[in-house]
């Protein structure tokens, strides 16, 4: 087990935040197949596009860490990297949830419309 905690730790840094980013992941996948299963719109092709982006992701966060080390800026970049994709999976949960005719506080749409990607 620690083998696998210093291979996350060397590829991703430290950031505490890397499980909270997984589980958001996880939600979208889920309120995304819903709404899909909803709108009668759900396709295999569509979900596995979905799925390879989110590998992107963490090729991204790979890059950041790495970057990070190199630069000295102790996990800096990483950890606003990961930030950054923590708020569009949010985004995107509230979005699918929206779809689905769940009201959305005004509050939450407001904070996160800061970092809509458009």
């Amino acid at each position: 087990m620690e083998i696998l905690q210093q291979l996350q730790t060397y590829l991703f840094g430290d950031s505490q935040f890397l499980k909270f980013l997984g589980i958001l992941m996880l939600a979208d996948i889920a309120t995304g197949i819903l709404k899909a299963i909803k709108l009668r719109r759900l396709k295999s092709a569509t979900a596995w596009h979905g799925y390879l982006r989110k590998i992107a992701v963490f090729v991204i966060i790979i890059v950041a860490n790495v970057l990070d080390v190199m630069l000295g800026l102790r996990g800096a970049m990483a950890t606003m990297t990961i930030m950054f994709y923590c708020s569009t999976e949010a985004w995107s949960i509230i979005e699918n949830c929206s779809e689905l005719g769940l009201r959305i506080p005004n509050e939450i749409i407001e904070k996160l419309s800061k970092y809509k990607e458009d």
